[in-house]
């Protein structure tokens, strides 16, 4: 197989509000939507994204707010994101696309799953916070409890991006340069972590509201998941396989959280053959 260039193409779109988004799009076929967490952006689809265009026409973007795109005015829950990705749907004129969200992106992917069930073709989560009340890493549970993520977040960029950087790897695996250099460049931004941290609020306060969701949610589901997670552990993964009717539960082994980025060419096999159906062997890049 031949290697993935390291950071996909992007450009900036202006936005019927008069807002720049950053976007990579690439490929041909059904739409699929790639939404990403925190401390990265869209390039955490880098090595993903080019594996899926040789069947989905991928669209990849940096939130409003986040990465390099301008913040829109107003809050930053799930819900009020899910609308956000309504009216870029509405604006892109694609009347139905497949979803995938990791991290801080799978929980605007449910509620507009739930919420807008005519626009989306099929799910993917990955690697998410989707029950409050479930097991999650100290840390987080730390951060949530004592709301300690939103003064690290404004004041301490530098310790949360490298403690990032070394629990969402496996032992020895480091971001690549040009991918660290484009996510911290946009993270080093005060802007960009106040909006993050104004992100986990809203995130934080509207959290237990989810689960009444997930039961809403009829469309295909895979639930993919990471092994060893360190802050998301697999039983996050099998309560929503268990709440979404039409879900199929998928674990990656010794898979991580950043698993986007070392393990791309597996997810791909996945989530092609899910789609599409077996025997694309000789369709995969």
């Amino acid at each position: 197989m031949e290697s993935q260039p390291l950071l996909l193409e992007t450009h900036l779109e202006t936005l019927g509000n008069g807002k720049l988004l950053r976007v990579a799009r690439l490929g041909h076929g059904p739409p699929l939507l790639m939404l990403h967490g925190y401390p990265e952006n869209l390039q955490i689809w880098s090595q993903l994204a080019p594996l899926l265009a040789s069947r989905f026409q991928v669209i990849a973007f940096d939130w409003p707010g986040m990465g390099y795109s301008e913040a829109w005015p107003g809050g930053a829950t799930p819900q009020i994101k899910a609308d956000r990705l309504m009216t870029m749907l509405d604006e892109w004129k694609i009347d139905k696309a497949s979803i995938l969200g990791m991290d801080m992106g799978g929980q605007p992917a449910l509620a507009f799953a739930a919420r807008h069930r005519d626009r989306v073709e099929r799910l993917i989560v990955m690697n998410s916070l989707v029950f409050g009340d479930e097991k999650t890493s100290w840390e987080i549970r730390w951060l949530r409890k004592f709301g300690f993520n939103r003064f690290a977040l404004r004041h301490l960029g530098r310790v949360v991006f490298r403690r990032a950087e070394s629990t969402f790897f496996p032992p020895g695996v480091r971001l690549d340069r040009e991918i660290q250099d484009d996510f911290w460049r946009a993270f080093s931004s005060v802007e960009v972590r106040r909006f993050v941290s104004k992100m986990c609020a809203g995130y934080q306060g509207t959290l237990d509201k989810f689960p009444a969701l997930y039961e809403r949610i009829t469309c295909p589901t895979m639930v993919l998941w990471a092994e060893r997670d360190k802050h998301f552990p697999l039983i996050q993964a099998e309560r929503l396989h268990r709440c979404i009717a039409a879900s199929q539960l998928e674990v990656i082994p010794d898979g991580t959280h950043w698993m986007a980025l070392c393990r791309a060419e597996e997810l791909a096999e996945r989530i092609l053959e899910w789609h599409f159906g077996p025997g694309l062997e000789s369709e995969r890049v």
